[in-house]
């Protein structure tokens, strides 16, 4: 954090020939100090740290991320991944802001520009990212209006809000009369798979400054209720069907975000989660990808066993080759999407006691 701050002074300094270069570099300063001030009271708050070795592994996993972005500027080697290049994008940068690192910022900032570029060029007129032939593509605009949401919160290019807008607005549009979104934007059907991707899409972007119906907020919070299991605490896939580790996870991460904190269906969810956590998982990524924030967000002794517990069946598993780390998705019992989205998501997950990305916060 003071790094970052470091940085905008000094670009801060370049400006002082100008006229108005002085009035600009108060006001970054006061913007370093603001953001300084909420980060250090944040860490006050959460009792976990991210201690030495895995601090490396981080860094390591960053690394291996690094290599293996196309081109393009995308991420997608496994062939599930490459199927869905939208969000395995999204995720990877979702784990390189985890770390701190922004466009144009830091160690891997090249590789956050060009990554943030793939999906603003992949981003259609309509505002629709993803293959349209794919049938699922809403997953992958979900992640990726998070990633670049959070980017633009963080930045303020203005050449991303235009896109961003149009982004954003696909998500408003395609909400159902349950209050729920689907794999297409068709108003249609829904489950919490996908809602919960737009839902924090929306409130990454209405913290970002963009404009989000509060209707869409609340008609959403109707929906991820409905999916509620009163005998076991756990949230369904959809109304009136089972439930699930992922979905209880995903569907109170989006609670959360729509600032019910403190909701009675939030804690019993959280005590769901507690009961039925386990080291191997067919969903273990997916499902861990939601429950580490939710349970940051419950905080306390929750957060703090949550994290010690995720953190030592994630470090058992890496695998290490000179100066990089990755995952192999054997934890997903035979369910793996590929070794850049566990490595994604895991490296998102041990990097969050760093408070760099706002979403990840009360």
């Amino acid at each position: 954090m003071i790094g970052r701050c470091v940085v905008k002074e000094q670009r801060a300094c370049e400006l002082r020939a100008s006229p108005d270069g002085m009035r600009v570099i108060l006001t970054l300063i006061l913007l370093c100090c603001l953001v300084w001030s909420v980060s250090a009271a944040q860490e006050a708050k959460d009792p976990v740290r991210v201690d030495e070795k895995t601090d490396a592994i981080i860094k390591s996993a960053l690394k291996y991320l690094a290599s293996k972005q196309l081109p393009n500027g995308a991420w997608g080697s496994a062939e599930e991944e490459q199927r869905h290049p939208i969000a395995i994008t999204g995720y990877t940068l979702m784990a390189f802001q985890a770390a701190g690192q922004l466009p144009g910022e830091g160690e891997f900032g090249k590789n956050v520009s060009a990554g943030m570029q793939y999906l603003l060029d992949a981003t259609a007129p309509d505002g629709i990212m993803g293959n349209r032939n794919d049938g699922q593509y809403m997953y992958g605009h979900g992640v990726a209006s998070i990633a670049l949401a959070e980017l633009y919160g963080q930045t303020r290019s203005p050449a991303m809000r235009p896109k961003l807008e149009k982004i954003i607005r696909v998500i408003i549009a395609s909400q159902n009369p349950e209050g729920g979104w689907r794999y297409r934007p068709i108003a249609r059907d829904a489950d919490i798979s996908v809602t919960v991707l737009q839902v924090v899409g929306l409130r990454a972007a209405k913290n970002g400054g963009l404009e989000v119906p509060q209707s869409t907020i609340d008609n959403a919070v109707k929906y991820v209720k409905r999916c509620y299991h009163p005998p076991s605490g756990g949230f369904t896939y959809q109304p009136s069907r089972d439930p699930g580790f992922a979905r209880t996870a995903a569907a109170i991460y989006s609670l959360q975000v729509c600032g019910l904190y403190d909701d009675e269906m939030v804690k019993k969810g959280s005590e769901y989660l507690l009961k039925n956590n386990k080291n191997h998982d067919q969903w273990f990524t997916y499902g861990n990808f939601y429950a580490a924030p939710a349970q940051y967000m419950i905080g306390g002794e929750t957060w703090r066993n949550w994290y010690a517990q995720l953190k030592d069946t994630l470090l058992k598993a890496v695998t290490t080759k000179g100066e990089m780390a990755y995952w192999d998705g054997k934890l997903d019992q035979g369910h793996s999407v590929g070794q850049i989205y566990c490595t994604a998501v895991y490296t998102m997950i041990l990097a969050m006691p760093y408070h760099y990305i706002p979403l990840y916060q009360r």
